[in-house]
């Protein structure tokens, strides 16, 4: 048996209390949304305060982008009640739009622009004169690392590039909260790590963000809070590790190899859950060590991954393995 031992990742910190006198920057109750006879979101409440990341995860489908539509005005609620930055959507919507920034799933940067030309035009949607967005250009190319891109045409950049300048095209009005569609889908691990430092220091300088994700990681990097959702419904809503602590055992078995099938045979009386997902087993236990110690009389036959569990664990339990398209 060849045993991959994870390296000791720390447990994610508890978020900081909350302050109980702030307002929400978004607050969102009984919301419900229905195309035709489905019902897309349902039911659905949650706050985003100042200075804090408040993440959506779900499967496909599950009504993340809708949630975010709905909450910018983009689309009418059928039933509940947004207040965007004090005000009322949809009815006061293109006033609350004036105080956020967005980045969509998909790149709506102008190709016919240069980097530098993208953030002035942007400015002016904002009403700020050209003197204003060119004081504000400069620290917005060092923030996106693309000092040295300032002139290029959008065709000329990375997909990083172009998503680190969606995010920077998003900042040019200083907005107070931030909605953040799947911002890192397609980037390799070195771009990724750069958005979420640049995400991590705009949290330190008491901004808000909305991020919907597919990456577990990222959610659990980020965020002080995590809404589940699934089919339009909240599963569950808490801080990374409270959801770790309430939903899943401590620590996750993975096996996987040739010997599968009586690994499974040999896990499965032996730890508090086993799930099969293709040609890989999952134990989850909060002893470990029989499962371990059982696997070892496989040898070779199988690879071993012994690892705390994590928010990906959470997400799969409430969820299901099966493939959402």
């Amino acid at each position: 048996m060849q045993t991959l031992l994870a390296e000791q990742v720390p447990a994610p910190a508890a978020a900081e209390p909350r302050a109980a006198a702030a307002p929400p920057w978004l607050s969102v109750r009984g919301l419900v949304k229905r195309y035709g006879a489905t019902e897309v979101v349902r039911q659905l409440d949650f706050d985003i305060l100042p200075g804090e990341c408040h993440g959506i995860i779900g499967p496909n489908g599950a009504g993340k982008t809708t949630t975010i539509r709905l909450c910018l005005g983009l689309a009418a609620p059928d039933a509940g009640r947004i207040e965007l930055m004090g005000l009322p959507v949809p009815s006061e919507a293109a006033r609350a739009r004036m105080r956020v920034g967005v980045v969509t799933q998909f790149d709506s940067l102008d190709p016919d622009f240069t980097v530098r030309e993208n953030l002035m035009v942007y400015g002016r949607y904002f009403g700020m004169s050209d003197a204003q967005t060119r004081q504000r250009i400069p620290a917005l190319l060092q923030f996106a690392a693309l000092e040295h891109k300032a002139d290029a045409r959008i065709q000329e950049l990375s997909g990083g590039m172009k998503r680190r300048l969606s995010l920077a095209r998003a900042l040019i009005h200083d907005p107070a909260l931030i909605f953040l569609d799947e911002p890192t889908t397609g980037l390799d691990p070195q771009a990724r790590h750069l958005i979420w430092d640049r995400l991590k220091s705009l949290l330190a300088q008491g901004k808000s963000i909305l991020l919907t994700t597919h990456f577990m990681d990222e959610a659990e990097r980020l965020c002080a809070r995590v809404l589940v959702l699934d089919h339009g419904r909240r599963l569950d809503e808490d801080t990374p590790l409270a959801l770790i602590q309430r939903h899943v055992e401590p620590r996750v078995i993975e096996v996987y190899g040739a010997l599968v099938d009586r690994a499974q045979a040999l896990a499965t009386p032996l730890a508090e859950r086993v799930e099969r997902s293709g040609d890989t087993l999952f134990a989850y236990a909060h002893a470990p060590e029989p499962v371990l110690e059982a696997l070892q009389a496989l040898g070779d036959g199988v690879r071993v991954l012994h690892r705390p569990a994590n928010l990906e664990d959470v997400f799969l339990k409430l969820t299901g393995r099966q493939l959402r398209d």
